[in-house]
């Protein structure tokens, strides 16, 4: 974690930074939310002095996802999307048919989350074809994140849910599925200014598109 004296603290791309001036700050921050080279999700925290801290390695639940990388091995799973998608479309139709959802934007957000990687995992503890977290995985009652019709029905479940929570909305539910509802919710019900949450929503509707 990267903690200040000054007002503000941040993450820098090239390593770890103090700075005092908050629209540096703000510069270095955009600088590692674009960069290619950034492999781990980031979280920011406001304590009750208002010092702002960015870390990729919360301490606890206070601290924010405003970041939220693809999985390590993505890349690596992408050569091979065909065939995976081909051995799990079963059960994605089923998932979609139990939650009452489009089984195209199912596929979409499980492309873009881990090329149907069942296996994927993040850098911040992300696991399976739907990128679940701990949090999201109990909440949903998913025992077993790695098994991946566990995976595809809590990952199903949450994006019902959020599609049901902003009216039917695919943006907003889907920058929601990668930022948190509560990033949504902060900035009025509008997709977070987070350049990684704005290139995934064109992404999944993108690959949405194309199915439909």
């Amino acid at each position: 974690m990267i903690r200040a004296h000054a007002r503000l603290s941040c993450l820098s791309p090239f390593g770890l930074m103090q700075i005092r001036s908050g629209r540096i700050c703000a510069v270095v921050l955009t600088a590692l939310l674009l960069s290619n080279e950034a492999m781990a999700d980031i979280f920011k925290f406001i304590d009750t002095d208002g010092r702002v801290y960015y870390t990729d390695k919360p301490k606890n639940s206070l601290y924010k996802r405003i970041i939220r990388t693809r999985p390590i091995n993505y890349a690596a799973a992408v050569p091979f999307i065909g065939v995976n998608k081909k051995r799990f479309a079963d059960l994605i139709a089923e998932a979609a048919n139990r939650h009452q959802i489009d089984v195209n934007l199912l596929h979409a957000v499980i492309q873009a989350e881990s090329a149907y990687d069942a296996n994927a995992i993040s850098s911040a503890g992300a696991v399976g074809l739907m990128q679940l977290m701990p949090d999201t995985a109990r909440r949903y009652g998913v025992a077993d994140r790695r098994n991946p019709v566990q995976n595809i029905d809590g990952g199903t479940h949450y994006l019902k849910d959020l599609l049901r929570m902003f009216d039917s909305n695919l943006h907003l539910a889907i920058a929601a599925y990668n930022a948190g509802e509560g990033a949504v919710m902060k900035y009025n019900n509008s997709i977070p200014p987070y350049p990684e949450t704005q290139n995934y929503v064109k992404t999944v509707l993108g690959l949405y598109n194309r199915r439909s």
